[in-house]
């Protein structure tokens, strides 16, 4: 049953962000919508974006984010290297790093 729900879910996500994505450039506040209702969604179903939605949408005021248009990328070196994103409609900033995690090896 879970994994049923999981799937129609996935589906429904699939079609909103799609449909977000189509409509962005001549209704931006319709595609906010279908960007909230998906997230809405997965987190009834209780599972998680999948990580190419998650980087498409500001978790501030979900809105998609579209280069160029109304979020800014820049790459950081401080600390640790990392990419900003920073939506112009709210001005959040999302962090994602650059550095590749470490692979375990079997021999310790």
């Amino acid at each position: 049953m879970k994994s049923s729900t999981r799937q129609i879910a996935r589906q429904r996500i699939q079609t909103l962000m799609s449909q977000a994505k189509k409509v962005h450039a001549t209704d931006p506040q319709l595609s906010s919508c279908y960007v909230a209702t998906a997230r809405k969604i997965a987190m009834s179903a209780r599972m998680r974006l999948p990580v190419e939605y998650r980087r498409q949408i500001c978790r501030n005021c979900n809105s998609l984010l579209v280069h160029g248009e109304n979020c800014r990328v820049r790459v950081r070196q401080r600390r640790e290297p990392h990419v900003v994103v920073t939506c112009l409609n709210c001005g959040f900033q999302t962090r994602m790093p650059l550095r590749k995690k470490k692979e375990k090896t079997g021999i310790e």
